[in-house]
């Protein structure tokens, strides 16, 4: 079995029970100090990868995105899941060939979303969302790799906090060959309650980037992977921002007290 091969099954195994945190790392080395804290798994994180080329979220080109998952599967030995926004594409064909090229780094498992981008109309029509998973997942089985699929449906991030249709979305997606089912910014009890029983049996993600939830509630509520977006690369960027705005306005630098050894951990 290749190594390819033997991440893919690792992380369909990881989905078949119990629930398990999938922290999202934006470079080579966050990756690798989360591999050595014992994660099972990792995802990328398309705003924090952005953040380090000095752009906002979402405005990543193709063969950017691509190159940053090839250097995070090289970096480590565990599963990565690829947030692969929404495909790099509108058309469902175009979304196919995109995915194999996604799948061939090596990745384990990724997503596709249904925001379009458009304030005016930020989801896409339903019927388009749903062409869309049928061509990732058709991609994926012409793969033969067995990749995991995540639909993900946008509303609650675009400014459409409708449950009904997110549900309408996500059990179409299940419908579609989606493997696991992620309503991002779903941020209640009684909204997991919803999606995870919507959904069933299939696994859902759940995005935490809030203290609303510890992994133990969610893993009640049914849970099965939880991740957490850009939310370590801000934390990142806070200490950063911290330290470096008491250097500008006070000529003083406490914030260096007590950091860590990074060159003996990634050693």
């Amino acid at each position: 079995m290749s190594m390819h091969e033997s991440r893919i099954s690792t992380f369909r195994r990881l989905h078949l029970s119990g629930c398990f945190v999938m922290p999202n790392p934006w470079d080579a080395g966050s990756a690798r100090a989360l591999e050595q804290m014992g994660f099972r798994a990792l995802a990328t994180t398309s705003a924090g990868f952005a953040w380090t080329l000095g752009r906002a979220d979402n405005q990543l080109v193709l063969d950017e995105a691509l190159g940053h998952l090839g250097s995070i599967v090289d970096a480590v030995s565990v599963p990565v899941n690829a947030d692969f926004e929404g495909g790099f594409a509108v058309q469902p064909a175009q979304v196919a060939e995109n995915v194999k090229r996604a799948v061939a780094t090596g990745v384990a498992g990724l997503s596709i979303e249904d925001s379009s981008g458009d304030e005016s109309q930020p989801l896409f029509e339903f019927d388009l969302a749903v062409e869309r998973i049928q061509a990732a997942r058709q991609a994926i089985d012409e793969s033969g790799t067995g990749v995991v699929l995540t639909a993900r449906s946008e509303g609650f991030v675009v400014g459409r906090p409708d449950l009904e249709e997110t549900i309408r979305r996500l059990r179409a997606f299940s419908e579609a060959g989606a493997d696991c089912l992620y309503a991002p910014r779903i941020e209640s009890a009684e909204q997991v309650s919803a999606v995870v029983a919507a959904v069933a049996p299939k696994p859902v993600n759940l995005l935490i980037n809030a203290p609303f939830i510890t992994v133990a509630k969610a893993a009640d509520l049914g849970v099965r992977r939880i991740s957490v977006g850009g939310t370590l690369a801000r934390t990142a960027w806070q200490g950063f921002l911290n330290a470096a705005r008491e250097i500008a306005s006070e000529g003083s630098f406490s914030c260096f007290e007590d950091l860590p050894n990074v060159d003996a951990m990634l050693r």
